[in-house]
């Protein structure tokens, strides 16, 4: 069996939202971790775990980022971490993937299923095995308890309840 840790310093993990419904607004975590282990030599059986620190999220606006930790959104205090575990990987073509698991984020567990593209293994300047792979997905914020919202003058919403989440991983065998 292969374990793989993240390379957070070679990852970024991050997330869009309509923002007046005209406009995304995009942010990301800097603080996450997260493991891959699996048996064969590519990844269809392979076992995820993820974690990100809700404190370390990050829009370029420490207003807006103070507002999200807070008890309207996220309410960092309270529930300081959101977090994924695979249920199961299917591979679709050679390098295409689909992951499903439980996400666990402001206290709600609720399945989620992801778009990984594998963008191969090689071995790095020091000699460390790493792999690579972009990461889609959306969600609805509500199903995870993040509700607030707000009206413009003309009645629409200020933000969308649909999330896209956007990775690029690269992990380093053990």
């Amino acid at each position: 069996m292969a374990t793989w840790k993240i390379d957070a310093a070679h990852s970024e993990v991050g997330f869009k939202i309509k923002h007046l419904m005209i406009t995304n607004v995009s942010g990301n975590f800097t603080a996450f971790d997260g493991t891959v282990t699996n048996e064969g030599e590519d990844f269809k059986d392979a076992v995820i775990t993820f974690e990100a620190d809700i404190d370390s999220i990050n829009t370029k606006n420490e207003q807006r980022d103070g507002h999200l930790k807070s008890p309207d959104f996220f309410d960092a205090a309270q529930y300081p971490k959101l977090s994924f575990v695979s249920t199961q990987v299917k591979k679709l073509h050679d390098d295409e993937y689909k992951v499903t698991g439980n996400l666990t984020m402001h206290g709600e567990t609720r399945p989620v299923e992801l778009a990984v593209e594998y963008s191969g293994i090689v071995k790095d300047p020091y000699g460390q095995t790493k792999a690579g792979f972009e990461v889609t997905g959306r969600l609805h914020r509500a199903d995870f308890g993040l509700r607030w919202n707000g009206t413009t003058e003309a009645g629409g919403v200020i933000l969308s309840d649909e999330v896209k989440l956007n990775a690029s991983i690269q992990v380093v065998k053990q």
